[in-house]
């Protein structure tokens, strides 16, 4: 059938289409170029199918079409900044949702079946190039992470009741904190070295990793207390930052490594809130029972 002739749903579901293998063929090749060995011979080879893509889709159209320039730039600077791994699967998101396109297409272009194999296929190619630094480290990160989640939450819960001044909070929870991070990161090392014959990692970069996910949380944490004066708001925003981490750490993990987010969102989220809960009752406790005053 001569694309004048298809209905004017599928004649613009077609020319998204087109757009956006050249679209991802652009940003396939600019990721290449900023990556080495096997993963650069893969993203190119991606890159040159979706390209082949674009050019059925031409042939079909008879139409030129410009790729996306923020639609390149923002997959490359994603890849660039939260790693290879995170970015390529927010692509296949992207990828599996112009497979449902495809689907209502190939009643009308039947021809284009090979296409949503390759897409396929391009699924499976990414799965396998989940080898970067970032996610071998990413239990190290969530040690340090979760821990400082659930320490200084509850920490600044407790304190919070007990002192109710916000930069002697804020100074009890830092000192609290680092001295824990380094502890964390001790452990970490430890840890790391003596499973350091059925992995990989590096125990010093292990080591690294838990402390500054556990010291940059921290700081996060403490942040309203030296910025604000009443310590229940403090505590609220801290709670809130709290959340916003747990949120968008879960949905990195859930992204990069195909994991469900819902389940260990939750999780995690009740784990520190909950202990937050504990030690805002225990700071009540204290203060009523050793008479602190404000």
């Amino acid at each position: 059938m001569n694309f004048t002739e298809l209905p004017n749903e599928i004649r613009k579901q077609i020319l998204d289409a087109q757009r956006n293998e050249i679209t991802e063929a652009n940003v396939y090749f600019k990721i290449a170029r900023t990556v080495r060995g096997k993963n650069r011979d893969i993203l190119q080879k991606i890159g040159r199918e979706e390209t082949n893509h674009y050019k059925r889709w031409k042939h079909l159209t008879g139409r030129e079409m410009k790729p996306s320039k923020f639609t390149v730039f923002f997959y490359s600077l994603i890849a660039r900044v939260l790693g290879l791994s995170f970015g390529l699967k927010l692509m296949e998101r992207g990828e599996k949702s112009a497979q449902r396109k495809y689907g209502k297409i190939i009643r009308y272009v039947p021809g284009i079946r090979d296409i949503i194999e390759d897409e396929d296929r391009h699924e499976r190619t990414l799965l396998e190039m989940l080898d970067e630094e970032k996610l071998q480290y990413v239990g190290s990160v969530v040690l340090g992470l979760n821990d400082a989640l659930v320490e200084l939450t509850g920490a600044l819960a407790g304190l919070s009741f007990a002192l109710q001044r916000t930069r002697l909070i804020a100074v009890t929870a830092f000192i609290t904190g680092i001295a824990a991070s380094f502890s964390m990161a001790a452990s970490e090392y430890l840890s790391t070295k003596t499973e350091s014959g059925q992995e990989t990692k590096n125990p010093i970069k292990a080591s690294v990793y838990t402390g500054i996910a556990y010291v940059i949380t921290v700081l996060l944490l403490i942040l309203p207390y030296l910025i604000f004066s009443n310590y229940i708001f403090c505590l609220a925003i801290s709670l809130l930052i709290a959340i916003l981490i747990i949120f968008f750490f879960n949905y990195y993990i859930s992204v990069a490594k195909d994991l469900t987010f819902k389940n260990r969102f939750l999780e995690m989220l009740f784990i520190s809130l909950g202990i937050a809960l504990l030690s805002f009752g225990i700071g009540v406790l204290v203060k009523v029972l050793f008479r602190v005053e404000a």
